[in-house]
């Protein structure tokens, strides 16, 4: 038998939920999926069985990644979410295209098929995020551009 090293790009979908402030826990929660998978797939016709792994290289930006939060606050401009640890993810009502922003009392935005108000349960894209050392936090922008995105 033989035993070759190969490298692989993997990629990792990991809930909100699992996620923490502490950077070391999002990568243990990473390491843990990650070994998790490997022993769900067993073998591919590439690479034949799995046996270990090695080496975790590289953690992607997270850029395009899809996720689950809920409305925390709704503006004219957009919406703030929250998904996770994360607590300013910025929605623009330039990327919910066809949703019109009602204001009053409770305000939310709206379509001919379902609302965005507060507590809402959204799936959406990350389209980019910066650190903010003051805060000590990222800040997400986030998009409802694509396919099965929006309210849950």
């Amino acid at each position: 038998m033989v035993f070759l090293q190969e490298e692989m790009s993997w990629n990792v979908l990991i809930s909100p939920d699992q996620l923490s402030p502490k950077g070391l826990l999002l990568r243990k929660s990473i390491i843990v999926r990650l070994l998790e998978d490997v022993t769900n797939r067993k073998a591919s016709k590439e690479h034949g069985y799995y046996i270990a792994v090695n080496e975790l290289k590289t953690i992607s930006e997270g850029k395009g990644e899809i996720l689950v939060g809920s409305v925390e606050k709704i503006l004219k401009h957009g919406v703030f979410l929250k998904s996770g640890p994360i607590e300013s993810i910025f929605l623009s009502e330039k990327s919910m295209s066809d949703y019109k922003y009602m204001g009053g009392e409770n305000p939310m935005f709206m379509n001919d098929h379902s609302k965005l108000e507060r507590d809402t349960a959204v799936r959406f894209k990350v389209m980019g995020f910066r650190w903010m050392e003051a805060d000590r936090q990222f800040q997400l922008l986030a998009s409802l551009a694509g396919d099965f995105l929006g309210p849950l």
